[in-house]
Formats: C-alpha cells, structure tokens, sequence
C-alpha cells in the first residue's frame, strides 16, 4: 500500500451525493505549522484529496467535496505515507494514533469501518510477531514439534477469526478487501470424470480460471483501494506473465465481460492494460493482446468514455501493428546492398534464401547497442557457417540515414551478412515491420511467416528456434519451401 504521488490523473467520476466532510487526526508526533495532507488511491499512484498546516498538534480536513468511499492515506508535509484509513460509512470522524503510528494505538470515534480495520490490522500485526517467536524457536530441534504444533494452531485461529470477522462485517468495504486476500484453494486431485490427466496443468488452469473469485467487481469503491490495482498487476503481468497472446485474452474476457456494462470498472482496468501491452518491447505477442483488447472492447463500441479522436488512434495504431504480429506473413523487402546499385533487378530480396529462417535485423552503426550485440551475431554466424549448420540467414539491413557510414562500418568489420541499406528499398521497412528504433529483430520461418518479433539476446536465438519447433513439430522436417527454393535457385545463378 505503499504509493508516492504522481500528476494529477482524469478520472471517470463515481455519482455519489455531494456531503460535508470533517475528518480529524490527533497525535503528539503531529508537528505545528507543518502541511499535512490526504490523498486517496487510484491504481498506482495518490490523488491529493485536501490539506492542511497542523495546530495543535491537530490536523482538521474539512470540505464539501465528495469523497468516494475507498481506502484513503493521509501523508505527511514531504507526501510520504503515516497510514491508511477509510471512507466508508461516515464522514465525519476523527482518529487519535501514538508516536509509532501502531494499529492497536488507533483510537477511531465516529466510524464503525475504521474501528473494525483497524482493530482487524492489529490482530494481524499481533499474530506475525507470535509467527516471528514460533519459526524462532523452530531452529532447536528440542522445540520443533511443539512449535509446528503451535504455528498449525496460530493458522487455525487466525483462519477462523477472518471468518467470522468477514461474516458479521459484511456491510462495511474493508470486509471485501479482506476477501479479497483470500487465496484460491486448489484441489490436489483432478475431479472425477474430467478428461485431463496432467494435475500440473489442471491446477495452472484452476488457478487462473478462479483468480477473481472473491473480488466483489461491482462495488466501485474497490477502484479506490491499492487492493485492486495490486491484484490487476499481479493476475496479468504475474499469474498471465509466460502465457501467449491468445491465452492472455482469453483470461482478459473472463474479467473483462463479468464487467463489460460498467464503464467505470471497465476503464479502471483498460486505461491500465491496453498502453501496457501496446508499449512492451521485451514479450513477445504482447502487442497482439493489444490488438486483441482493442477490436473487442473499444472498436466494438463497449467503452463510452472514448473519444471519437482516441477511437481513430487506436485504430490506425493497430492497422500499423497488424503487418508485425506474430502469424502475420513478413512483407517481402527488395533493397540495395553495400554496392547501392539504382537498378531494382540488382536488390536483394529479405526472403529468398535457402536456409529455412531468416532474421530481419535493423540496426544502426551509432547505436553502442547495436554494434555490442551485432559483434555477437557475428560470432554466432561464422561459428554455424563454419560447421555447415547455418539454420538461419542474417539479412542486415542498415537503420543509418548516412549511407557512406553504414558501408564503412560493414567492410571495417568484416560482417559477412546479406547487408542492404539506403534509400533504394522497394517498401517502407519502418511501417511493414513496425520498426521504431535500433536495434529491432524480425524472425521469418521458411514460410517467411513472423514467428518472433522483439529484440532476442543473441544467445537466445537458437534455443527459441528449438523451441518454436517443438511446438510446432510440422515445422523441424518440413520439405523446402519456395522461398528456399527460390534462394537455392538464385545462389546457383550467382555462382
């Protein structure tokens, strides 16, 4: 619950009733004259709800703006967080806490929901530091049984104090944060009937399925919690984080549809997903998801805060994605090598080659980056070429507007792959391949189809070869493909 405080962000508002508010905080560690503020969690990041300078060794927030219900965090004059609190079921209490800011020291008057939180918090608090003595006394071996059976005991009353504190306080929105903290129990035994046999991928495919469980999407004021964000963050770029594109969304819509006629929920979780997947450079066939999330929720007319202007962006960006997506046929590039012959009949084709995959590398002569891992590449190129087995061509292509630099770099070096570069190129290779910058790696296979499209360290090509064969075993002793063909054709005329 950690946060610290980012620009002010436009959010879609949550009707509630306009009501006077007067929240009040005593303590001797409150310093006079000092500004103190509150702000109030979305996603990430705080929104500074109010302030004031301390008197008194008070502080009084008071105002006639709304205040969602939600967990609030009041900070002191640097921003830094003291403590979180909650608007719930009033607005007009006030809270005394001691010098170390603890739980059980929290003296709450006037709200029920902070009461129980706190006293909930304290409850924690008090069974980690008696969990902190038993794992000490864990390391005697003269006192381990009776401390297992000591911790099995602190984990039944804890688990049955949640219980009941879940089951009497249900009216209150701390009560759905602590049920939300719930952990997803897996079955250790695959049902009876069922026809999967691997329990290892069942129970990934339970787990994921049952994520959300117990998160009460319909209550707004969850947007308000550090508790969701951290939840959202962690099921798709933890939980969803290895997964392909097609199981990203399809785990995307079971969220996202239980949702789909809430727009305040709705924009809570694409406002955050869409730029996340669009702008990742390191995984692959995240940009698909995308793609993906944006033809079925924006382009499909289900979010009504999009502007007119912000729908024709989205649209045209992934128009622009479409041609570089994992899938998607490599557009064929004709360009002229190091010789910059005018004379079209004279460039080199991206696809004609007899190996069966060719990797498409743009990269620039300036970029330290490049020329590190471009050495690399050499490396591993003159090694398969020296032992016959060179699985993939390097067609190299030169992301340098100064022509004579690029082709002095390439003979200085001695770089022995198929390098084209300058103006003299059939198509624009920065829209066909979605390249905006240096160094960008395209990897085509004998179909010339895109099977990977983000920058690989070069000790990882190989082995994403292998393993894109292993999944796709139709691919590893397949006959030549024309473009093979047409590669093995023009080397023999060449020759």
């Amino acid at each position: 619950m950690k946060r610290l405080l980012v620009s002010l962000i436009i959010l879609i508002p949550v009707l509630v009733s306009a009501q006077n508010y007067k929240i009040e905080f005593t303590s001797p560690s409150i310093t006079d004259a000092q500004k103190y503020y509150i702000g109030q969690h979305f996603r990430d990041t705080f929104i500074l709800v109010d302030s004031v300078q301390a008197k008194k060794s008070e502080l009084v927030f008071a105002g006639k703006k709304n205040l969602e219900t939600g967990v609030y965090t009041l900070l002191n004059k640097d921003k830094k967080k003291i403590f979180d609190f909650m608007v719930d079921d009033s607005r007009k209490f006030s809270i005394a806490f001691d010098e170390k800011h603890s739980n059980a020291g929290m003296k709450v008057t006037g709200s029920k929901a902070n009461t129980l939180m706190f006293q909930y918090m304290a409850k924690l608090d008090w069974a980690n530091e008696l969990g902190k003595s038993i794992n000490e006394r864990k390391k005697d071996p003269a006192q381990k049984e009776a401390a297992d059976n000591d911790m099995n005991e602190l984990t039944k009353t804890m688990k049955n104090y949640e219980e009941d504190y879940v089951k009497n306080n249900k009216q209150y929105r701390f009560t759905h944060l602590v049920d939300m903290s719930k952990r997803v129990e897996v079955p250790d035994k695959i049902p009876a009937g069922s026809k999967d046999t691997n329990l290892q991928l069942w129970q990934a495919i339970y787990y994921r399925t049952h994520f959300w469980d117990h998160v009460d999407l319909t209550d707004h004021s969850l947007i308000y919690t550090p508790q969701l964000f951290d939840k959202m963050n962690y099921y798709f770029f933890g939980v969803l984080y290895y997964q392909d594109a097609d199981t990203i969304t399809r785990y995307a819509h079971l969220v996202l549809d239980r949702i789909v006629n809430d727009s305040t929920m709705l924009s809570y979780f694409l406002e955050f997903l869409t730029p996340r997947y669009e702008r990742s450079t390191k995984n692959i066939g995240w940009d698909q998801v995308f793609v993906n999330l944006v033809k079925d929720y924006y382009l499909a007319g289900k979010c009504p805060w999009a502007t007119k202007a912000n729908l024709t962006n989205k649209r045209q960006t992934i128009e622009y994605l479409s041609h570089s997506l994992i899938g998607a046929m490599g557009q064929e590039l004709l360009m002229a090598d190091t010789n910059q012959s005018p004379d079209p009949k004279d460039w080199i084709s991206s696809h004609a080659f007899p190996q069966k995959y060719v990797m498409l590398w743009f990269w620039d002569p300036d970029c330290n980056h490049c020329k590190k891992q471009t050495a690399e590449l050499k490396t591993l190129y003159d090694s398969l070429s020296a032992t016959g087995n060179k699985i993939f061509e390097v067609y190299a292509v030169g992301y340098e507007s100064d022509t004579r630099k690029w082709i002095n770099y390439v003979e200085k070096h001695q770089l022995p792959f198929v390098n084209v570069g300058g103006s003299n190129v059939n198509i624009d290779y920065q829209e066909a391949y979605n390249v905006h910058g240096a160094p960008t790696m395209i990897l085509l296979n004998a179909d010339r189809q895109i099977i990977m499209n983000k920058t690989l360290p070069t000790k990882s090509v190989l082995p994403f070869i292998e393993q894109y064969e292993k999944d796709n075993p139709e691919q590893a002793n397949r006959p030549p493909s024309q473009w093979q063909i047409e590669g093995i054709r023009r080397a023999k005329l060449k020759n």
